[in-house]
This record gives C-alpha cells, sequence and structure tokens, in this order.
C-alpha cells in the first residue's frame, strides 16, 4: 500500500528535478549569449528555484510520512500486545467463570438433593408423631415462619381452626411451641 504513494511522489520528484535541470542547462545557455533578456532569464531562475523547493518541500513530506509510518506502526504493535494480553486476561476470567458456574451448579445441586432429603426427614418425623396431613400441612408452614393468619389464607380455613391444629401438633410433638418446634428440626444444623 506504501510503494505506490512513494512510487507517485519519486515520479514527481524526478520530473521536478529534470524540469530544473532542464531550466538550468537553459539558463546557462541564455547567460551565454551576448544579448540575453533579463525578463526571460529571471523567469527561469525562479522556474528553478520553484523547482527545487519543491523537491525540497516533497522530500520533507515523505520523511514526515515515513516517520509518521513507523510511530503508527510501533503504535499498532503495542495496541496488538495489548488486545491479545487482554484477550489472554479475558479468556482466564471466563474460563474462571465457567469454573465458577460449574462449582455453583453443582452446589446448586448438592443444596436442592439436601433441601429434599431433608424434606423427608421431616416428612418422616411428622409421621412419626402420628400427625394428620393437616397437621403436617400446618407444621410445615409454621416452620416456614408463617403466622396463623397466614396459614389460615394459604389453608383456605379459619384461623381458629389453625390455632387448634397448632396446639394439636405441640401436645403431639411434644414440644411447647413454634420455637421449639422449629428448634427441634434445625438444632443438628447449629451443632
Amino acid at each position: 500500500m506504501q510503494t505506490m504513494p512513494r512510487a507517485k511522489e519519486t515520479y514527481l520528484i524526478v520530473i521536478l528535478i529534470i524540469v530544473a535541470l532542464l531550466n538550468v542547462y537553459d539558463f546557462y545557455y541564455d547567460m551565454q549569449e551576448e544579448d540575453h533578456n533579463k525578463l526571460h532569464l529571471a523567469l527561469e531562475a525562479l522556474i528553478i528555484v520553484v523547482s527545487m523547493a519543491g523537491v525540497s518541500f516533497l522530500i520533507r513530506e515523505i520523511r514526515q510520512r515515513i516517520r509518521e509510518i513507523d510511530l503508527l506502526g510501533v503504535q499498532l504493535k503495542i495496541t496488538r500486545a495489548d488486545l491479545s494480553t487482554t484477550r489472554d486476561t479475558l479468556d482466564q476470567t471466563l474460563g474462571t467463570l465457567d469454573k465458577t458456574r460449574a462449582n455453583l451448579s453443582e452446589l446448586d445441586e448438592k443444596l436442592r438433593h439436601a433441601s429434599q432429603k431433608y424434606g423427608e426427614v421431616i416428612q418422616e418425623q411428622l409421621s412419626a408423631w402420628d400427625f394428620t396431613a393437616s397437621e403436617k400441612d400446618v407444621a410445615l408452614l409454621l416452620l416456614k415462619g408463617l403466622s396463623f393468619e397466614e396459614i389460615a389464607g394459604v389453608r383456605d380455613t379459619k384461623e381458629k381452626t389453625v390455632r387448634q391444629q397448632a396446639t394439636a401438633i405441640y401436645r403431639k410433638s411434644g414440644l411447647n411451641g413454634r420455637h421449639e418446634l422449629a428448634a427441634w428440626f434445625f438444632e443438628d444444623f447449629l451443632t
């Protein structure tokens, strides 16, 4: 991509040098004549000066562009290195994230399994205490922390009925209330 602009600029420099040399040659022979036109010589001298100024301007511009291209090349290498480092960091982060997701998924599965097993243990104990189906439902809702009013709303019964069932639950289990019921099931987890 750089060869075409450089080739065009080089071609233009060569043409300007040829024009300047031809004008120098013409200027030299015009000076040799005894009857030379001063305006013509001044015009040729001006063309020589402008041609040489154009050559020096183009050479300076080419050098400036080469420096800019070199600087852009260095910046591009740095940017590519930074991008490569960022990609590596991102890949490591994604790998860590994938491992974390796998660990969370495994942990979630373990929690789900433990929850299921714990639910079975609770159901076995409620059956061992000879709770009716309604009492089991109320006991589970009490363990979840619902009030009598909330349990009545969930079960579509009266609050008085829920209170009577709670009294039967505490009597059959030998416990003295909601807190002891919850503590009975959670005590083993705290030791």
